[in-house]
């Protein structure tokens, strides 16, 4: 594994501003209003000498604070650090060294991390401290703009004296699966990905909207590697309020874009909800693959297998347009269930790789063109031949007669038949109709 440095501090001092320009991306929300920021979030960056480390930003650390979300925070950064080869005390330039700061330093001291202080704002008109009051903290000091860009360079300076020398790149294996668990508020998704993982990875509060990043993690199953992305909870835009919810739930749907298959949960204890419907429209316009997970199926008595079917049937029906999608009843709470997941999310994203070879799939479109024409005029469709496009999500490109025009529910057909044919169970396919002049014959 690449190296792992920690950003920590107090509450918006700008560290998933850093961690953005660290990382060369917006993986995680800023936003003016503090304590935005509460589970790990991490990303791959690049190194200025090569190679790349793992930066992990962490929420604003509030060292005296007893309430549950803050104190859960603290936790979350005290682990952060833990497994860090490098940490970042960021600090304001604007407001001088505060209490707060010298309390995580003395906490750094405690966990024996290397630490670089940076004090960020230094841009500020307002920020005449400079870094002389943060050289009593006991760590470097480099002052930065991590909005501007300014100073970076020797932010990176600094880390480097500290991080081990980069490796030589090992020969890439098969590549790793992107998982997203998705849902709407409170459905138990954090639950779930830590007992995925058997640990307190992330935040899990009654409180809805407790998950505002969206949070990676990988984890081996088999010979296999899988990026497990907890997400926050999905809302109809009617329903979310203005602010840090939008921003969240702009990010959750971008896990969406960026998984492979998505692990979407829905309540056992209340059935598929509308919202629930709202949630599986965005993963199938996505075109990912797709586990429904019926969580908390504790709450249905397991000698009530009516109940069970009722539910499983109730998916089936209202949400035909996810096809084949694997259902997958657990417990997050017990852990009932659970080991199942990652095996059927495997075999989707198996689905959602699939090539096809161009042969076989001709035989088995012309097979069924020639059992059922399609609905013509004069001159009925001819089906010259058939080829993927393209997989991930798979495509097909079906080269006919005439306009190219074929009814939807003729398309349908289509599309049954090739998951009949091949194993393609809870992803989604793509069909494109191109057509072509029949003269000539």
């Amino acid at each position: 594994m690449p190296p792992t440095i920690a950003i920590v501090g107090r509450p918006n001092v700008g560290k998933s501003t850093l961690f953005n320009r660290l990382a060369r991306t917006r993986r995680a929300i800023t936003h003016d209003l503090a304590g935005m920021t509460r589970d790990r979030v991490a990303a791959d960056a690049p190194r200025p000498v090569g190679g790349a480390v793992v930066l992990v930003d962490t929420g604003g650390f509030e060292p005296d604070s007893e309430a549950q979300i803050p104190a859960m925070v603290r936790e979350q950064a005290l682990t952060a650090v833990s497994e860090a080869d490098a940490v970042v005390l960021l600090v304001d330039g604007s407001e001088g060294l505060l209490p707060a700061d010298a309390e995580i330093a003395g906490q750094l001291h405690r966990a024996g991390r290397p630490t670089v202080v940076a004090v960020n704002k230094e841009d500020r008109r307002d920020a005449a401290h400079g870094a002389a009051e943060f050289a009593g903290l006991g760590f470097p000091v480099v002052t930065i703009s991590a909005e501007h860009g300014l100073g970076i360079g020797e932010l990176w300076d600094e880390l480097e004296k500290v991080l081990p020398s980069p490796q030589e790149d090992e020969p890439a294996g098969e590549a790793e699966l992107s998982v997203a668990i998705v849902g709407r508020p409170n459905v138990g998704k954090s639950s779930l990905l830590n007992r995925l993982l058997g640990e307190e990875r992330v935040l899990v509060s009654e409180v809805p909207g407790t998950t505002r990043d969206t949070v990676d993690t990988l984890v081996a199953c088999g010979p296999r590697t899988v990026r497990l992305i907890d997400t926050a909870g999905i809302r109809r835009k009617g329903r979310t309020d203005q602010g840090p919810e939008v921003l969240s739930v702009l990010m959750a749907r971008r896990a969406i874009e960026r998984a492979e298959v998505c692990l979407m949960l829905l309540d056992a204890s209340e059935g598929l909800t509308a919202q629930d419907t709202h949630v599986a429209g965005y993963v199938a316009e996505a075109g990912r693959g797709v586990v429904v997970v019926i969580n908390k199926a504790d709450l249905v008595a397991s000698e009530e297998k009516e109940a069970r079917k009722r539910l499983k049937d109730q998916v089936v029906q209202r949400l035909k347009f996810l096809k084949d999608t694997p259902v997958v009843f657990v417990s997050a709470l017990t852990g009932a269930g659970v080991p199942h997941l990652l095996p059927a999310a495997l075999e989707v994203g198996e689905a959602f790789r699939l090539r096809v070879g161009t042969g076989e799939l001709n035989r088995v479109l012309r097979a069924a063109w020639e059992r059922q024409p399609p609905p013509g005029g004069k001159r009925p469709t001819r089906l010259f031949y058939a080829t993927q496009a393209g997989s991930a999500p798979p495509r097909f490109v079906l080269f006919v007669s005439g306009t190219g025009k074929l009814h939807f529910s003729y398309l349908r057909y289509l599309e049954n038949t090739v998951r009949e044919a091949f194993p393609l169970a809870g992803t989604s396919i793509r069909f494109r109709i191109q057509g072509k002049s029949d003269r000539g014959g």
